[in-house]
């Protein structure tokens, strides 16, 4: 089994923003507890990052036929890309949207997700937990 495990626009820079909304661990810390997560339940993970909105399209369309479950965390995109939405229903891979963060308890314009409708599940507000539960979600799911 293969998740795809995808993070949009400055996902990147976790660590450094605004910690007191995403924390102070790295995006690689966040990797790592991925990988290790994935390694336990005997599920081949990888990575994507990306801050450009037709890469995220591109590695989306290119999971097609290639993987067995996308996780997603959009990050700004959530709000406002349908291409993310599209791409997501053209290869019909089972995906779980991730956010560190509780949208709904933010910004009025964070409370709308584009993706959300094409998703099987959305995990939120669980900080980087969020992306394991997913990954435990998507490894019982297809089994």
């Amino acid at each position: 089994m293969i998740i795809l495990v995808l993070n949009g626009p400055n996902l990147n820079m976790l660590g450094l923003r605004e910690p007191d909304i995403y924390g102070k661990n790295t995006y690689a810390d966040l990797l790592s507890l991925i990988a290790a997560e994935a390694d336990r339940l005997g599920v081949a993970v990888e990575f994507y990052q990306s801050n450009h909105e037709g890469a995220l399209v591109d590695a989306i369309q290119g999971a097609y036929g290639r993987v067995d479950g996308i996780i997603i965390n959009p990050g700004a995109y959530t709000h406002t890309s349908v291409a993310l939405l599209d791409a997501v229903k053209a290869v019909s891979i089972p995906t779980v949207e991730v956010h560190i963060s509780d949208p709904d308890t933010r910004d009025e314009f964070r409370k709308i997700s584009y993706i959300r409708q094409a998703c099987v599940k959305t995990v939120k507000g669980l900080g980087f937990e969020g992306y394991l539960v997913a990954l435990r979600y998507l490894a019982e799911s297809l089994k």
